[in-house]
């Protein structure tokens, strides 16, 4: 997730131009009226759509077979008749946890790596991120799911190094212009863009390949990619949270509504919302899920919008306006930019979504409201995407939590992160977490420096990998605010990462790994599970 102090943060950091007052130009940034579908735009949460459950049978098969494969050469003492379904999250944490995941998927991905752990991407039936995590993912399946080298080589290390986000960048004035375009035209098209749409469109430039930032790439672009459509990957899940400010609200409260943003739907199965609309018709003005006005609206799902979204901010400023001066700091320009299209109210501090469940009776917390305001997934101190991971009706058995959060004073995860997600997943009636134990506990076992498997002896609950980011050969607790990263850097980063997957490398890693991941599928296990689960389980 972004640094809380986002203001603070980014005040050190200035841009070199003045705005210019130009026309608005065509811009494939601003959402477009459509022909609505033949299919229903909105549907109660009682269960994943067809869409994913078709993709999830097409992609059970292959991860299977390839958990399969993996398995088998790890160690031939698995049995692999019943294969688990398995998930990997990446947490918030900017781009420490961007660079720190993309290491744990190239420790993973076969297509990448030789170690022990390569082929368990290959494994995973879904995918989830938040934040940072969502930088991650939204580069990663935005960009038609490259490798983690190809990423990190042509496109992450040019762009770190020389980010966009920093002062005295040459190529700042040429990309804000058109960012400025961008946003005019979205207002212009009668969507009024707020701070999320600056931020996300600059984020888009160190991300995502394509013209101005991969301005045409839209989250729902992904469902049409090819590794998608063959069902090579995991299906990708984004992660926000909802913050009720029709009732006074400026921050998201512990129980905040957690919302799903995927190539085919976004809504919540959460209470109070517990409804799902068509992603690609986002920014359709709805009533009881029927278009107000027979039209449809497209292009609302740009995928810098969406991952901008689930790591915004701007909200911790609160009850403050945000304003538009001459001290040319980032959050001035950013909200200069805004301030060029209209004059700035809070509103601007959230991302806003037009309400696709306004008047639909299911949706009790929210059907009144005729927009939502979402925020970073973070906020509420669930900074790991678990959550859409745990409702029954995905079938999830294995979570893989790489948990990049910035808890202590070091800049290192202390479990406060997935605890809180224990707690509330107990309040939302979620039953399928296994127990987390205290911050003390984490801290005084010191599992926030190794892997934990978690849920170890209850075949009722999912059970969780947890693989905290360590330092083993870079010190990769680097701060959120960091926002430059050189060359060198960048590759340390990944290739921590790498040793994250790989717990530094050990010999006896990758089968117990496989052995967290088997252990309640009722096959065969190597002997060599008993003293992983000696080693490994967290058992209170």
């Amino acid at each position: 997730m972004v640094p809380r102090s986002l203001f603070v943060i980014c005040a050190c950091l200035t841009v070199a131009f003045a705005l210019p007052a130009l026309p608005v130009l065509p811009s494939g940034y601003a959402p477009i009226a459509a022909t609505c579908p033949a299919t229903p735009l909105v549907r109660p949460a009682t269960g994943i759509s067809s869409g994913e459950s078709s993709y999830l049978a097409s992609r059970k098969a292959k991860a299977s077979t390839a958990l399969s494969a993996w398995l088998e050469k790890t160690n031939s003492g698995f049995g692999t008749t019943n294969l688990p379904t398995v998930a990997l999250t990446t947490s918030g944490g900017g781009y420490r946890s961007l660079l720190s995941g993309a290491g744990v998927i190239q420790g993973f991905d076969s297509r990448d790596s030789n170690v022990g752990t390569s082929g368990v991407y290959q494994g995973l039936t879904y995918q989830a991120g938040l934040s940072g995590g969502a930088w991650l993912l939204s580069s990663f399946a935005g960009n038609n799911y490259p490798t983690i080298s190809s990423l990190k080589n042509n496109l992450w290390k040019p762009a770190f190094q020389d980010s966009l986000l920093l002062p005295d960048n040459l190529l700042a004035a040429t990309a804000y212009a058109a960012v400025t375009n961008d946003i005019l035209a979205k207002e212009a098209a009668g969507f009024p863009p707020t701070l999320t749409d600056p931020w996300g469109r600059l984020l888009s430039y160190q991300l995502l390949y394509g013209t101005d930032g991969g301005v045409s790439t839209r989250l729902s672009s992904i469902s049409t990619f090819s590794n998608y459509t063959t069902n090579n990957v995991p299906f990708p899940i984004i992660t926000s949270l909802g913050v009720k400010t029709f009732q006074g609200e400026c921050l998201p409260g512990p129980n905040a509504t957690t919302y799903e943003l995927t190539p085919l739907e976004f809504g919540s199965f959460d209470q109070g919302v517990s409804a799902f609309t068509q992603t690609a018709y986002l920014g359709t003005a709805l009533s009881n899920g029927v278009p107000s006005n027979g039209t449809c609206i497209m292009n609302y799902d740009n995928l810098g919008y969406v991952l901008g979204t689930s790591s915004n901010l701007f909200n911790e400023a609160c009850e403050s306006v945000p304003t538009a001066s001459n001290s040319s700091v980032l959050d001035d320009d950013l909200a200069a930019i805004v301030n060029a299209a209209h004059a700035l109210s809070t509103r601007d501090e959230y991302a806003v979504y037009p309400n696709p469940f306004h008047n639909y009776a299911r949706s009790t917390l929210v059907e009144a409201q005729t927009s939502l305001t979402l925020v970073d997934g973070g906020e509420a101190l669930q900074n790991n995407p678990i959550f859409p991971l745990l409702q029954p009706s995905r079938g999830v058995n294995v979570i893989i939590v790489n948990d990049n959060s910035a808890d202590t004073s070091t800049n290192f995860p202390n479990g406060s992160e997935i605890l809180t997600t224990y707690v509330q997943s107990l309040n939302a009636g979620l039953t399928r977490m296994p127990f987390i134990p205290s911050v003390a506990t984490f801290i005084s076992e010191g599992l926030n420096k190794r892997p934990t498997f978690f849920g170890c002896n209850d075949t009722s609950k999912i059970t969780i990998v947890y693989l905290p980011n360590v330092n083993y050969t870079f010190p990769s607790n680097e701060p959120t605010a960091k926002l430059q990263y050189s060359e060198a850097e960048t590759e340390g980063m990944v290739d921590n990462g790498i040793q994250i997957a790989t717990m530094g490398g050990s010999a006896t890693w990758p089968t117990c790994l496989g052995c967290a991941i088997m252990m309640k599928a009722g096959d065969a296990l190597p002997t060599a599970c008993t003293t992983c689960f000696s080693t490994y389980c967290y058992t209170g």
